[in-house]
C-alpha cells in the first residue's frame, strides 16, 4: 500500500529540479548579461582614464534609468500575467509588450538626442549616442523576460551571449577610433551590438514587436504597470541623482572613480542579479507551503547575500595593485581607496533585498513603494551629502550609511506586513 509521504515525495523531486532549472537559466542568463557589461566597463575604463570614463558612465546611469522605465511598464506586467500561459496568448502578449519596450526606448532615446546636442561638451555627444542606440538596447531587454516567462530561459542566455559576441568586434572597432577610442564611439558600439541581439532575437521567438499595439497594453495593465514603474524609478531614478550630483559637486572625474570601485564587485553583482530572477517567486512557493517560514527565508536570502557581498570586498582589499592597475588602468588608483565602503553598501542594499521579495510575494505593494522610495532619498542624501561634506569618499560613506538605513526599514515593512498576513489568516479561519 502506498503512503502519503511516497505520493508526494516524486512531486517534491520534480518541484525540486524544477527550481534548480529555473535558478541555472537564471544564473547563466544574468552571468552573460552581466560579465559583457563588466567586460565592457573594464575596457572603456582603460581606454579613455577618469574623465571620460565619468562620461561613459552619466550615459550608463541614464540608460539604468530609462531600462527601469521599459521594465515597469512593458516586461514586469509580462512576467507577472504571463508566465506559463498557453503559446498563443503569450505570442500575442509579448507582441505588445516588446513593442511598448521599443515605443519606450524611441521616445525617450529621442529625448536624449535633443538633451545631448543641447549640453555639448564632453557629455553630450555620449547622451545624444544612446539616444541613438536605446530602442535596440531595450528590445534586446525585452525578450530575456519573454522568454523567461515562457520558460525558455536558455533562449534568453543564447540572445545574451549573440550580445557579448557582437561586442568584442565593436568594442575593438571603437577602441581603434582616435587615440585610444571616444565616449561617443564606444556607446555606439555597446548599443549597436545590442541591437544585433535585439534582431535575432525576432528570430528566435518568430515575432515582431507590435508598437501600434503599446497603448491598449499600457491600458490593460496599468493597475501594474504604474505601481512597478514608480518602484523602478524609485531605484534606477536615486542612482542617476546621485551620479549627476556627484559629477556637478565634485566632478566628472569622480563619477568614473566611483563607477571604477562598483566595477570591481561585478562578477559578485552578476550572480545576486541572477538570484534576483526567481527569488519572489521562491518566496511565494515558501508562503503558500509553510506561511510561517516567510520570515525566516528572506532573512537568510538577504543574510546571505549581504555575507558574500563582505567576503568578496575582503578579498578585493588582498588584490595586489599591479594586478588593479592591469585591470582598471589609471583608475584603479583612486577606485581602490573606496572598496570598502562601497562593499559596506553592496552589503546594505542585499540584505535588503531579502525583505523586499518578501513584501512583494505577499503582494503588500503599498508598503513595498514606501519602502522603495525611502531607501531612494536615503540614498540621495547620503551620496550628495557626502560628497559636499568630503568629496568621492565621503559620498562613496553617506550611500553605505544610506543603505544600511534603508534596509532597516524595508525590514520593518517586512515584519509588520507578516503580523497582518497571520491576523488575516487566523481572522479567515474563524470566519464560518
Amino acid at each position: 500500500m502506498t503512503t502519503e509521504g511516497e505520493k508526494t515525495r516524486p512531486g517534491a523531486a520534480t518541484a525540486r529540479r524544477a527550481l534548480v532549472g529555473r535558478l541555472s537559466w537564471g544564473l547563466a542568463d544574468q552571468a552573460a548579461s552581466s560579465m559583457s557589461n563588466f567586460v565592457v566597463g573594464i575596457y572603456v575604463a582603460r581606454s579613455l582614464g577618469v574623465t571620460a570614463f565619468g562620461a561613459f558612465s552619466l550615459a550608463w546611469v541614464t540608460y539604468g534609468v530609462v531600462l527601469n522605465v521599459s521594465r515597469g511598464l512593458a516586461t514586469d506586467p509580462l512576467v507577472v500575467r504571463f508566465s506559463g500561459v498557453p503559446d498563443a496568448s503569450w505570442r500575442e502578449a509579448v507582441a505588445r509588450s516588446s513593442g511598448t519596450a521599443l515605443g519606450v526606448g524611441a521616445a525617450l532615446g529621442a529625448a536624449c538626442v535633443v538633451a545631448g546636442l543641447g549640453v555639448g561638451g564632453s557629455v553630450g555627444p555620449a547622451f545624444a549616442c544612446l539616444g541613438v542606440v536605446l530602442p535596440g538596447l531595450l528590445l534586446q531587454d525585452a525578450w530575456r523576460f519573454a522568454f523567461f516567462a515562457a520558460g525558455t530561459g536558455h533562449k534568453a542566455f543564447v540572445n545574451d551571449l549573440v550580445w557579448g559576441l557582437a561586442l568584442v568586434p565593436a568594442m575593438v572597432v571603437a577602441g581603434g577610433t582616435g587615440s585610444g577610442g571616444s565616449v561617443s564611439a564606444f556607446v555606439l558600439a555597446w548599443g549597436g551590438s545590442a541591437a544585433v541581439a535585439a534582431v535575432y532575437g525576432c528570430f528566435q521567438s518568430g515575432i515582431r514587436p507590435h508598437m501600434a499595439g503599446a497603448r491598449r497594453w499600457l491600458h490593460a495593465h496599468r493597475d501594474l504597470g504604474y505601481r512597478y514603474l514608480a518602484e523602478n524609478l524609485g531605484n534606477s531614478g536615486a542612482g542617476q541623482l546621485r551620479a549627476y550630483g556627484l559629477g556637478a559637486i565634485v566632478g566628472v572625474g569622480a563619477v568614473g572613480v566611483v563607477r571604477g570601485a562598483e566595477l570591481l564587485l561585478g562578477p559578485f553583482m552578476a550572480v545576486l542579479m541572477g538570484l534576483s530572477l526567481v527569488t519572489v517567486a521562491e518566496a511565494a512557493r515558501v508562503l503558500r507551503r509553510a506561511p510561517h517560514q516567510l520570515g525566516r527565508f528572506c532573512f537568510l536570502l538577504g543574510g546571505g547575500q549581504a555575507a558574500a557581498a563582505l567576503l568578496w570586498g575582503a578579498a578585493l582589499l588582498l588584490v595586489p595593485g599591479r594586478l588593479g592597475e592591469l585591470v582598471l588602468g589609471g583608475v584603479w588608483g583612486s577606485a581602490s581607496a573606496l572598496i570598502v565602503p562601497v562593499t559596506l553598501g553592496v552589503a546594505g542594499a542585499g540584505l535588503g533585498t531579502g525583505a523586499a521579495a518578501g513584501l512583494r510575494a505577499l503582494g503588500a505593494a503599498r508598503r513595498s513603494l514606501r519602502s522603495q522610495l525611502f531607501a531612494s532619498a536615503c540614498y540621495v542624501t547620503g551620496g550628495l551629502g557626502g560628497a559636499a561634506v568630503a568629496g568621492t569618499a565621503g559620498s562613496a560613506w553617506g550611500v553605505a550609511a544610506a543603505t544600511s538605513t534603508g534596509s532597516a526599514v524595508w525590514w520593518l515593512h517586512l515584519r509588520s506586513a507578516l503580523r497582518e498576513h497571520h491576523r488575516n489568516t487566523i481572522r479567515e479561519a474563524r470566519t464560518p
